[in-house]
C-alpha cells in the first residue's frame, strides 16, 4: 500500500540527487496525519558528516514541535538508517519508523555502513580510529553536577 509520506521521503532523495545538493537519501517525519518536517542529505553541501537526512528532519522537527523528543510522530526515510542516524532516532523517540531501501542497496550504490557495525563491537582501542580513554576520574565531575542538579530535564 503505498504511503505518501513514503513517497515525498523518496521525492526528496531523487530531487537532491537530481540537483546536485547531496546524496541519495530523503526524510519525512509527520505528525497527527500532517507533514511536520523534511530532510534530504546535505553532507557534501554543508560538509557536515553528520548531516543526514534523518538527522536534517528530526533537527527541524524538534525546532517546530519545540521539543528534543518526537512522541506522537513516525518518521519515513527512503533507505534504512545508518547507525548514526539510528542512534539519533532512538534519542528522538519517535513512535514508529518506515524505510524504503535496506542498507544492503545503500551498499550496493557505494554507501557501505556495516564497517560502522564491526566497529561498534571492538574495544575502543582496537578500532580503525583509536580511541584512549583519559582523566576519567576528571570527567566524571560532569556526571556528579548532572545528579545533584535539582530540576534538571531527564532524557
Amino acid at each position: 500500500m503505498p504511503s505518501p509520506f513514503m513517497q515525498r521521503a523518496i521525492a526528496l532523495a531523487v530531487e537532491n540527487v537530481k540537483s546536485g545538493a547531496g546524496g541519495p537519501f530523503g526524510a519525512v517525519i509527520a505528525k497527527d496525519g500532517r507533514i511536520i518536517a523534511e530532510g534530504v542529505n546535505r553532507v557534501t553541501q554543508t560538509n557536515d558528516p553528520s548531516a543526514h537526512a534523518e538527522v536534517v528532519a528530526i533537527r527541524e522537527a524538534c525546532r517546530a514541535l519545540g521539543a528534543f523528543q518526537l512522541s506522537g510522530c513516525e518518521l519515513y526515510t527512503s533507505c534504512e538508517p545508518c547507525p548514526m542516524c539510528l542512534g539519533a532516532i532512538y534519542w528522538a523517540r519517535p513512535d514508529r519508523v518506515f524505510f524504503g531501501a535496506t542498507a544492503a542497496d545503500a551498499a550496493a550504490a557505494g554507501f557501505d555502513d556495516s564497517f560502522i557495525y564491526q566497529e561498534l563491537r571492538r574495544e575502543p582501542s582496537h578500532r580503525k580510529i583509536p580511541m584512549t580513554p583519559i582523566m576519567r576520574e576528571d570527567a566524571l565531575a560532569a556526571f556528579r553536577a548532572w545528579r545533584d542538579q535539582p530540576g534538571r530535564i531527564e532524557y
